[in-house]
């Protein structure tokens, strides 16, 4: 594709430019002369108001991947991935209530520094290296990627220089301010995001809704696009292009309900509430109630998201099927080279924000796009920089180091991270799907994180052995499961390492009695409760299971078999209850938390409860 830029297009896109730089600088300086402290650095002196808790949140969250990914992934499949947006939303009210407060109580920094405090150093330190990993050849490389992609299809910027130019972009405040420009950055940076998301969403349906508007135009894409409209997708329903030229089933990336009875959950929870880019937003909250509202707004973010990034890949889809090329040459003006195509599904959005959105407008709309690319670098150069320096080079390295050495060995490691994905993210160009290959290679380590964090969180009976045996076997387990079985779906395969490993951690942690003291019970009612619940647990925990082996050979089409899944982690969570109820000896480094952490206010389960009903609507009314 050529250039589709304009001078007053570059002119916005300039001012935009401008406008974050001068806000991340002006933050960052130094207050009264004075070097900025550790905690200023990495906590942004914990700060942050509700607001700007859920404004940075999902301006961390929302970037290349989705802009691009997710767009693409709704041009190949459809509405169903929003199943990734939606069901995030359910899973912030969870963190919000019951894991947020827990750790900013005990005042974490880092999730490593909690397997520290919770477990050992060895726990922590692998954590540490996991999330290293994920971070710098996953996530940097991924979203500076499909950044430097868009800009060379619409901008005409070769690929290589886009991806350094957006590292670079990002670098120059968040190495230099720590977390406080990068979250306060992401205030504005979020209004450019679904301001200039939406403008793009508005234009391209009143394109296909032919000058009706645009609902006319959504009318026009479900009606032409039918088959881009189920929220559960069966096996053998859809075929999307696997990257090198042929075909796939799309059950093999969205496995029909997995989405909501599967590990989907280990995704979202592992992401929204161990995951350091994201939770570090709500660590630097000024109290537990101003995180907890944060994190309810960001929910309600996400809750819009699929309108910005979805429905516009969809749209891209039906505009070229509903069309001929001749069709569409004489819709836009344009000559049908000029237009272009889309030869992979991550095209979707670049290709529609070139042709459909007029100029001027387009520059705010690149800025969106922009917005989302650059505050998610930050934060996860941030974020790097927080792991390294606090959990490897300050406990390993220099523990008596001074607060303006870790801040400066933090720029370091930024810079260092920056250049490493540089180097890799052009690697990524024989993808057609990048979303897809971000939840699965994250997918990796989401089963043991959720299983080491949840009941190191919860239970008082897991030892440091369980928890870092079940960490060490992690990967080697996702890796198994693709070995033996490479064509399940990595949703399902999930699901079933996650068994595993929970059976691994509640094996060692029963048999270990040498890390085990006495522990004073919960008092008779609270005792009470808890066991009640243990048992409503064990009976889902029971039906999920006779579900899952009575219907499997019926129903695998639809991923069935995502019910062993739900059934583990009912009576997990149920063992848990019991256990805390009942044994009398805990853990040595077992948290006891005050109940009174988790209580919520009238307003906040009102939104919880609006945000639960809006997803069951969606998909009552979209299901298949």
């Amino acid at each position: 594709m050529t250039s589709g830029f304009s001078t007053l297009d570059y002119v916005v896109f300039i001012l935009y430019a401008v406008i974050i730089l001068f806000m991340g600088l002006w933050v960052s300086r130094n207050k009264k002369g004075t070097e900025k402290t550790a905690q200023e650095y990495f906590l942004a002196d914990k700060s942050l108001t509700w607001w700007a808790v859920g404004a940075s949140l999902i301006a961390a969250n929302i970037s290349a991947e989705h802009f691009i990914g997710t767009s693409g992934s709704g041009f190949a499949i459809g509405l169903a991935i929003s199943a990734y947006e939606w069901m995030a939303a359910f899973a912030l009210i969870i963190v919000a209530k019951y894991f947020l407060p827990v750790f900013i109580d005990n005042g974490i920094y880092t999730m490593p520094q909690f397997l520290n405090q919770r477990f050992n150093r060895g726990v922590s330190t692998a954590f540490a290296v996991f999330w290293l990993l994920v971070y710098v050849f996953v996530n940097l490389t991924s979203v500076s990627y499909l950044g430097a992609l868009a800009m060379e299809s619409i901008m005409g910027i070769p690929l290589q220089y886009g991806i350094i130019g957006l590292l670079l972009f990002s670098a120059i405040y968040s190495i230099y301010g720590g977390l406080e420009a990068v979250a306060w950055t992401d205030v504005i940076q979020v209004i450019f995001l679904v301001g200039g998301g939406l403008v793009t969403t508005f234009l391209a349906l009143d394109a296909v809704g032919e000058g009706s508007g645009i609902i006319a135009g959504l009318a026009n894409i479900y009606e032409k696009g039918r088959d881009h409209f189920s929220m559960i997708i069966p096996q053998g329903h859809l075929f999307i292009p696997d990257g090198s030229g042929g075909s796939k089933d799309a059950f093999i990336d969205l496995p029909g309900i997995a989405v909501i009875a599967g590990a989907m959950w280990a995704t979202n929870l592992g992401y929204w509430g161990f995951n350091q880019y994201i939770i570090q937003k709500g660590l630097a909250a000024k109290s537990i109630n101003e995180a907890k509202r944060g994190l309810l707004f960001a929910g309600y973010l996400k809750l819009l998201m699929p309108l910005i990034v979805v429905i516009p890949g969809i749209t891209a889809y039906v505009l070229l099927n509903a069309h001929t090329p001749e069709e569409l040459s004489s819709i836009l003006g344009k000559s049908i080279t000029e237009i272009g195509t889309i030869d992979k599904s991550d095209q979707a959005y670049p290709w529609l924000l070139k042709n459909f959105v007029p100029v001027g407008v387009r520059g705010v709309a690149f800025a969106a796009l922009a917005a989302a690319i650059v505050s998610s670098l930050a934060s996860m150069v941030n974020s790097t920089s927080t792991i390294f320096t606090m959990d490897i080079y300050r406990p390993y390295f220099n523990p008596d180091a001074s607060g303006r050495s870790l801040v400066r060995v933090g720029r370091i490691v930024a810079v260092v991270a920056l250049g490493i994905a540089a180097i890799v993210a052009p690697q990524l160009s024989a993808l057609d799907q990048v979303f897809q290959y971000i939840q699965e290679y994250t997918g990796y380590i989401y089963p043991g994180v959720v299983a080491v964090f949840g009941m190191g969180l919860f239970w008082r009976q897991i030892t440091a052995n369980a928890a870092l045996w079940t960490a060490i076997a992690t990967i080697p387990a996702g890796i198994l499961f693709k070995v033996i079985s490479p064509d399940m779906p990595f949703l399902l395969r999930m699901g079933y390492v996650f068994i595993i490993l929970c059976v691994i951690a509640s094996v060692i942690s029963f048999v270990e009695k040498g890390a085990k003291v006495k522990a004073p019970l919960p008092e008779s009612g609270r005792q009470r409760m808890l066991v009640t619940y243990a048992y409503v647990l064990f009976v889902l925990a029971a039906v999920s299971l006779i579900g899952a082996i009575v219907y499997t050979p019926a129903y695998s089409y639809i991923g069935i078999e995502a019910l062993y899944f739900l059934a583990a982690f009912f009576l997990m969570v149920g063992i848990i209850l019991y256990t805390n109820a009942k044994i009398e000896i805990a853990d040595a480094k077992a948290i006891t938390t005050d109940p009174v952490l988790f209580n919520t206010g009238t307003p906040f389960n009102i939104g919880a409860a609006g945000i639960i009903l809006i997803i069951g609507l969606i998909y009552y009314f979209l299901w298949h």
